[in-house]
């Protein structure tokens, strides 16, 4: 079968309150990507949704986005389910290679995959994420409801003046952790199944981070 994931804005303007030190003196915002080329390495990945080797990180060739693959991904609930199997997590940390002088800002996310629902079931998908050092989550969470059997989609949007940005002249590793949870409703879990999946076994489905930028001094 094919499987066609932001900040709320008070944790955010808090999270960009505790990184201000770093991050005021930030001066010139630009809207155009650094041109020489960034790149992301995956330090930890850990999680019953990602196993090592089932999650991929790749850039757009112009910087402006990354993307993380999956290919095992999947929370199910009813027939064929073990007891553990109603959520799986997935826990990220990434190093982002930026150019000198440049900082930036995580705009917008899509998160995306494909439900089968029972009627009355629920599936959630929540993310989070936070700079490395930094005491405070941002998070967001989704609840799709069935009967579902369709793709789904998930966006999540920050305006500018509340972005949350990495520290300049500091490296710091960006964690992204999401979570898929099933639960069954009124369905009868010894007859039917329903399952969330945020997997991509062919390449089409990734979860997308769009990022700002501005110069560092």
């Amino acid at each position: 079968m094919s499987r066609a994931l932001f900040a709320s804005g008070a944790a955010a303007a808090i999270l960009a309150s505790l990184l201000g030190a770093s991050n005021a003196s930030a001066k010139t915002v630009t809207f155009a990507a650094p041109p020489e080329k960034i790149t992301i390495d995956i330090a930890t990945i850990n999680g019953s949704g990602c196993h090592p080797g089932t999650a991929a990180v790749a850039v757009s060739e112009d910087n402006t986005a990354f993307t993380v693959t999956y290919s095992d991904y999947l929370a199910k609930v009813g027939v064929g389910a073990s007891p553990t199997d109603f959520r799986k997590n997935c826990q990220l940390s990434l190093v982002l290679h930026v150019p000198q002088g440049f900082t930036y800002a995580i705009a917008s996310t899509d998160y995306r995959g494909f439900a089968s629902l029972e009627p009355t079931a629920i599936g959630t998908q929540k993310a989070s994420y936070y700079f490395q050092g930094s005491p405070v989550t941002a998070s967001r969470t989704h609840n799709f409801r069935g009967p579902l059997n369709d793709n789904w989609q998930a966006t999540n949007s920050t305006e500018w003046g509340q972005l949350v940005w990495a520290p300049c002249g500091v490296k710091r590793n960006f964690n992204v952790n999401t979570e898929l949870r099933v639960s069954p409703g009124l369905s009868d879990r010894t007859k039917t199944t329903s399952f969330m999946a945020m997997d991509s076994t062919d390449g089409a489905i990734d979860t997308v981070y769009r990022l700002a930028w501005k110069e560092c001094p």
